[in-house]
């Protein structure tokens, strides 16, 4: 653990407690304190005893060792259905959260993630967009023109972290944050499947290309491109060219348009909305065919009719991928963290008595520990 002076951990502490939302005054109730003593803590004129320190971590909800840890790099992207500037303090904080939870588990040395080898471009046009989804595709081993499904357990061997929780209407879809190595997403999983996995797409292309998020409108001058390229990417990946084209039009030619969008949207697990973005991308419907396709409800018989029952919903609710999740059940067994640790990692995805028992040690192990 690195040596911090008093007004690094000054600034650490400032910064977790912004995070959360909360001001000096706020704080100082929680933890008994004058406001003025929070401030001079915050400037480092003031030493915080190994007490206060304790109190402010549990007030804060982080772990002491936080505030001696270097911060997360944290560039942070993240992408918001009421604009894509808006500041969202909700699912900062939580993925502040995630990103310490995830290189904690590193530091155990329970989890490897890949390594990025540099960043990819950022796509400068739609064609760049189809060509990295392509190359996407390819490095994960997906066959030519199949659905691309289990979302966490692919982009997990790309070195990023998908989880979901619901967080409600009001808070930004997802957020990533790059991290030493890898990355993770939250994703939030208040909204619909289709939604939910063009979002992690939209959040794979940050990922690969770095690419960093700003509130400073002075600065996201012109992200609006970017992100609309990202978007190209995430349907031309969850949405292959080829198949798409030649299975739309088969079906729409022997069915009709209805049905070829609610098989196709059921096959690429898409909603409609981006189903119709993407036929309309690949010139292979007018404006009139992708309202319709737009405006297509899905309903039970159909599902039956068309054989679309989704048996996997991804991203619901609350979820992990089992990268993460079988790392910390291997520091549960090597009791290299305490049984309330795991279940607190896991989400309480898990109950405490389905924890694995200690590994059994080998006799001569003392030996060469003490050694």
């Amino acid at each position: 653990m690195a040596t911090v002076t008093p007004q690094q951990l000054g600034e650490r502490i400032q910064e977790q407690r912004i995070r959360r939302g909360f001001s000096q005054s706020e704080l100082a109730d929680l933890v008994s304190l004058e406001r003025s003593v929070i401030s001079k803590l915050e400037s480092g004129q003031r030493r915080v005893s190994a007490l206060e320190l304790s109190e402010i971590a549990e007030a804060l909800s982080v772990r002491m060792a936080v505030f001696f840890e270097e911060p997360t790099p944290a560039l942070v992207a993240h992408r918001s259905s009421q604009g894509l500037d808006t500041a969202d303090t909700t699912i900062d904080a939580l993925l502040a959260d995630l990103a310490d939870e995830v290189e904690f588990v590193q530091s155990l040395g329970a989890l490897t993630l890949p390594s990025a080898e540099g960043h990819w471009p950022v796509p400068s046009s739609r064609k760049d967009a189809e060509q990295l989804a392509a190359q996407v595709r390819s490095q994960l081993g997906v066959e030519p023109g199949a659905p691309l499904l289990d979302l966490p357990r692919r982009f997990a061997e790309l070195g990023l972290l998908v989880m979901s929780r619901d967080l409600g209407q009001d808070v930004a879809d997802a957020g990533t944050i790059l991290l030493r190595q890898g990355g993770v997403t939250l994703v939030n999983s208040g909204m619909k499947l289709g939604r939910r996995r063009l979002t992690a797409a939209h959040e794979l292309g940050h990922y690969l290309v770095g690419d960093q998020y700003t509130v400073d409108y002075r600065v996201s001058e012109g992200r609006g491109d970017v992100e609309s390229r990202l978007d190209a990417f995430a349907r031309a990946l969850l949405l292959p060219a080829a198949s798409v084209t030649s299975d739309w039009k088969r079906l729409a030619e022997r069915s009709g348009v209805r049905a070829a969008a609610v098989i196709l949207a059921s096959r690429y697990r898409v909603d409609m909305s981006t189903l119709a973005r993407r036929l309309s991308d690949l010139e292979i419907v007018d404006s009139s065919e992708a309202a319709q396709v737009r405006g297509t409800v899905t309903t039970r018989t159909d599902m039956i009719e068309y054989d679309a029952f989704l048996a996997d919903d991804e991203l619901a609710g609350t979820t992990q991928p089992a990268i993460f999740q079988r790392a910390v059940l291997r520091l549960v067994r090597d009791q290299k963290i305490s049984p309330e640790r795991a279940v607190q990692l896991l989400w309480d995805l898990v109950d405490q008595s389905e924890l694995p028992g200690p590994a059994q040690r080998d006799e001569n192990e003392i030996w060469r520990f003490t050694s």
